[in-house]
């Protein structure tokens, strides 16, 4: 089993940043890929970003290239979304999530949501 704790959400204006960030813990062959999700009132969960932990490959979908930014530090557990640029229509409850497959981190960039365990989220509102 793996246990994810996301945290670093918060208030933004148009523009500004923020670094959301992600403990996992327990079975670190579940945790392989991690992953970041969103889900808007109303609207289906998306990923924005994935990494393979054991090679570090990362994922996105067009959606989110070239304003967020998955890494890690592998020391700590942790996985941190870096976003910038923010705008009102990123907005939404953020999920760091986990999955053993390679397949689930591919499925990220390709606009799929394939993943078994999931954080309790943490919110991100952006204000124009």
């Amino acid at each position: 089993q793996v246990q994810l704790v996301e945290s670093g959400g918060g208030s933004v204006q148009t523009g500004g940043s923020l670094i959301l960030s992600c403990v996992h813990s327990g079975d670190t062959d579940m945790s392989n890929c991690m992953g970041w999700f969103r889900q808007a009132p109303g609207k289906e969960r998306e990923g924005v970003a994935s990494i393979y932990r054991p090679t570090g490959n990362l994922f996105y979908p067009d959606s989110a290239k070239g304003r967020f930014t998955v890494s890690e530090d592998d020391a700590k557990n942790m996985i941190y979304l870096q976003m910038n640029s923010l705008k009102p229509e990123d907005t939404a409850m953020y999920y760091c999530a986990a999955d053993p497959s390679p397949q689930s981190c591919y499925d990220v960039g390709q606009g799929r949501v394939n993943f078994g365990t999931w954080g309790q989220g943490t919110q991100v509102t952006v204000s124009s």
